[in-house]
C-alpha cells in the first residue's frame, strides 16, 4: 500500500505551547518523505486531564470540538505523544457511550489516529537509516529510552520506537533497570500525589544516571518535562528530546526539548 498522499498533525497542547520544536520535528520528517501535513488551527487540548479528574462533561465539550474540526478533514491523524493519542483513541469513544451520532464521530476519528513510532513503523515502514537527517557523522550517542505508560499500556506501542532508535547511525542503546516501570508523571497523578511522583521520579533518575546514557529520549512531552526536571536538579548531564527531535537530527548540542 502507497503511503498517504496528506496527513493531519495534532499536535498536542505541551508541544504546541511549549515544545513547538518537536511539532517542526515532526513535520519535517513527514515531509522529507512526501508527504503534505495539515494542520487544523482550531485544535486544542484533547480533554485528557478533564477526563481523568473526572469532569466528563467537560471533557466531552471539547472532545465535541476536535472530533467536529478533525472529521472535517483527511487522512491519518498523526500525534507525537502517547499519551493524547491514547486519550483520542481509547477514551474519546468511551466518552460518548450512549450518544450514537457522537460515538459515531469518536471511533471515526480514533481510527484515524496514530502515533507518530506507530506510524512511522507500522504504516510507513520507514527507517532512519535512510534518512541523512538522522545521522550522527562523527559522534556517538548512548541512549536512554523511556516508554510512557499510555503509550505502552494504553495504545501496546512497545517495540517501534525501539526500532527507530537502533536504526539510527551513531545510536547505542542504553540498558535502564526497571526501564517500564511510570516515572511517576502521570497528568494529574503528579499534582495529586506529589510525595509518590517525587519518589518515583527519584528512582527513575537513579536508573537513567546509572546507565550511562548521555540522551533521554521518549515519545512524551509530559515525562520528558517531568523527567528532565529531575535530572537539572540532581545536575545531571544527560540531555533530553522528543523521539522526533533526535530522527530529525538532533546534534545535542545543548538545544533543550
Amino acid at each position: 500500500m502507497p503511503p498517504p498522499a496528506s496527513v493531519q498533525l495534532f499536535c498536542t497542547c505541551l508541544v504546541n505551547e511549549l515544545f513547538p520544536q518537536v511539532g517542526v520535528a515532526a513535520v519535517e520528517i513527514l515531509e522529507s518523505l512526501g508527504i503534505r501535513v495539515g494542520f487544523p488551527r482550531d485544535q486544542t487540548c484533547c480533554g485528557q486531564p478533564l477526563y481523568n479528574s473526572g469532569f466528563w462533561e467537560e471533557a466531552r465539550r471539547v472532545a465535541r470540538h476536535n472530533l467536529d474540526l478533525l472529521s472535517r478533514t483527511q487522512g491519518p491523524i498523526i500525534v507525537p505523544s502517547g499519551s493524547c493519542a491514547d486519550m483520542m483513541v481509547h477514551q474519546c469513544p468511551e466518552l460518548f457511550q450512549g450518544d450514537e451520532k457522537w460515538r459515531s464521530v469518536a471511533e471515526e476519528v480514533a481510527g484515524r489516529c496514530h502515533e507518530l513510532s506507530q506510524f512511522l513503523v507500522d504504516v510507513l515502514h520507514w527507517s532512519p537509516a535512510t534518512a541523512a537527517s538522522a545521522r550522527q557523522p562523527g559522534r556517538r550517542r548512548k541512549v536512554a529510552y523511556h516508554p510512557s505508560c499510555h503509550l505502552l499500556r494504553g495504545l501496546g506501542v512497545k517495540t517501534q520506537p525501539l526500532d527507530l532508535l537502533k536504526a539510527v547511525v551513531g545510536v547505542e542503546l542504553a540498558a535502564v533497570d526497571r526501564s517500564e516501570e511510570c516515572c511517576g508523571f502521570g497528568g494529574m497523578f503528579s499534582v495529586k500525589q506529589p510525595s509518590i511522583s517525587g519518589a518515583m521520579l527519584d528512582q527513575k533518575c537513579t536508573a537513567l544516571e546509572n546507565s550511562g546514557a548521555d540522551t533521554l529520549v521518549s515519545c512524551d512531552m509530559g515525562c520528558l518535562l517531568h523527567l528532565q526536571g529531575g535530572l537539572r536538579r540532581r545536575g545531571s548531564k544527560i540531555q533530553v528530546c522528543h523521539l522526533a527531535q533526535l530522527l530529525n537530527g538532533d546534534t545535542g548540542s545543548g538545544k533543550q526539548p
